[in-house]
């Protein structure tokens, strides 16, 4: 059985324990042979930290590691260079002084290498003067490589007061990497987001951000040419294991994990994690989603009373794609950072990008895991009660579904009452979006077309929702613009739902509906 490395971040390890690994040394001596500083965000159980490791095994001069591989015939000089490798992901940013502690421990083990001085005080001050003694007692210049960069920023989203803490800290510390130029042979910071604009970016102008970089757009993650070329077998197993069809299971392994477009005209990019659970367990499920999503995300969606509607077809500028301000009251870009939307069109005369899911798994399990925070319902039950939305609407009984959709009103959370109309939105856009995985639902809101289309193999259902209207508009405006008219030669009965939503009950308080054979 083939040895998938799931989970495996560490170069060394992986290629000593014989585990499967897509060759990337191409573009990383790409990167050391054409430049010194770089950025680059991607979303979580991408590859990064597997990337940082790559890297420094590379400039650990560890030759042996890359037998095989392109950099092997590419590289000319393996010469050790002193490594300054931080990672950040593995600790508790809660407190102002969280992030000292985790850097003074870091410093401390590299002062025991490079020595000290007792007039450096602060970490950016020790940092500066590691640098310098790293680089004159070795006689080669430092690699400095950063894991996660940003995780004290995004764990410290919604507490300004521990966020400029953070900033505060962060900004001078990788200010280092400007100051000591001369001392420095490359340097890579790595991240889920780009903080920029006032934040911990803005002393550090010198690194080239390969984010949306045509070049490296699949310096993480796995191209569709890698897919068909080095995975054949497992592709091969995976749709024997499942009973389909060779170019069916290639379709559905798009369908669910493929579509992550990190530059606008270069191909989708497939979800390594998930891919590989899929080959190892033979089976397709959610791997990347169920590892966990973090809280912030919906934290700031939320916090600034976010229309999801608008989120999963999102227009917005590079601008805004490429860097967070941690004043910002639009949450897209983290979201869109963190790898839950992606680019899906581009227009160039604009400069404007379309965002959307990238793939089943992502739409389908990120818009299960906001219902919990928008409805009274657990986690546990979601799944429970999406199935009785739809066993309701497949059996034509219109009235249990929608007195069961009036329930997911119940207790409003109060930060929610803010605006009304979003919040009811927003619930008809989860409950649609989750029952339009099982059956065919169209769904529309705010424009002169009907506001939901939805469909099962006995029934089509035309709907038209009203805040603080009545019931009775609904239904007319359905009759008076014909909005049933295009289904009438379809042969499925007809029901048409005229539904109103009230402020004052804070729920759907009165439905109509009339049936057309």
């Amino acid at each position: 059985m083939k040895q998938y490395p799931i989970g495996i971040q560490n170069f060394e390890k992986l290629r000593r324990g014989g585990y499967y690994y897509v060759d990337k040394t191409q573009l990383v001596h790409k990167l050391i042979s054409e430049g010194s500083y770089y950025f680059l965000s991607r979303p979580r159980r991408f590859g990064k930290s597997l990337l940082i490791s790559t890297i420094q095994a590379f400039f650990e001069g560890k030759r042996d590691l890359f037998e095989g591989l392109a950099i092997d015939r590419l590289a000319d000089d393996w010469t050790p260079h002193p490594i300054l490798h931080i990672d950040l992901n593995t600790q508790k940013y809660d407190r102002p002084d969280s992030l000292e502690k985790v850097l003074d421990e870091q410093l401390a083990e590299w002062e025991k290498l490079y020595g000290s001085n007792p007039l450096e005080e602060g970490p950016a001050r020790r940092f500066d003067g590691i640098i310098k003694r790293a680089h004159e007692k070795t006689g080669q210049r430092v690699v400095i490589l950063v894991d996660e960069y940003d995780k004290p920023m995004l764990q410290a989203i919604g507490n300004e007061e521990l966020q400029h803490a953070y900033r505060e800290t962060l900004k001078p510390f990788y200010g280092a990497l400007k100051s000591r130029d001369g001392d420095i042979r490359f340097a890579m910071l790595t991240g889920v987001t780009k903080f920029g604009k006032v934040s911990v970016f803005s002393d550090l102008n010198n690194l080239n951000d390969i984010s949306m970089s045509p070049w490296f757009y699949d310096i993480c993650g796995i191209s569709e040419a890698e897919l068909e070329a080095q995975f054949k077998e497992d592709i091969e197993m995976l749709a024997e294991a499942n009973g389909m069809a060779y170019g069916d299971c290639l379709k559905e392994l798009a369908r669910m994990y493929d579509g992550y477009h990190f530059e606008e005209e270069a191909p989708g990019v497939y979800n390594p994690f998930s891919l590989l659970n899929t080959f190892y367990n033979k089976k397709f499920g959610n791997y990347w989603f169920e590892t966990g999503t973090p809280t912030y995300l919906v934290k700031l969606l939320q916090m600034h009373n976010y229309d999801l509607d608008d989120m999963s077809h999102n227009v917005t500028s590079e601008d805004v794609l490429n860097s967070i301000d941690a004043a910002s009251t639009d949450p897209i870009p983290v979201i869109y950072q963190s790898g839950y939307l992606t680019i899906k069109d581009y227009d160039r005369e604009f400069g404007l990008y379309t965002l959307g899911f990238p793939n089943y798994e992502v739409e389908r399990g990120f818009v299960r895991y906001l219902m919990p925070f928008y409805t009274n319902v657990p986690p546990t039950k979601t799944a429970f009660e999406i199935k009785r939305f739809v066993m309701d609407v497949e059996r034509g009984d219109y009235d249990s579904f929608l007195s069961r959709l009036a329930t997911f009103y119940a207790d409003i959370p109060y930060e929610m009452q803010r605006d009304m109309e979003v919040h009811y939105q927003n619930v008809l856009f989860i409950v649609f979006r989750l029952m339009g995985f099982h059956t065919d639902v169209e769904y529309h809101t705010a424009s002169d077309r009907v506001d939901l289309v939805l469909k099962t193999k006995e029934y089509i259902y035309v709907m038209e929702f009203k805040l603080d209207g009545t019931a009775e508009e609904a239904i007319r405006q359905i009759n008076e613009k014909g909005y049933a008219a295009p289904f009438k030669a379809d042969g499925r009965k007809i029901i048409k739902l005229g539904i109103n939503f009230s402020r004052e009950t804070k729920t759907i308080d009165k439905w109509i509906a009339e049936e057309e054979n």
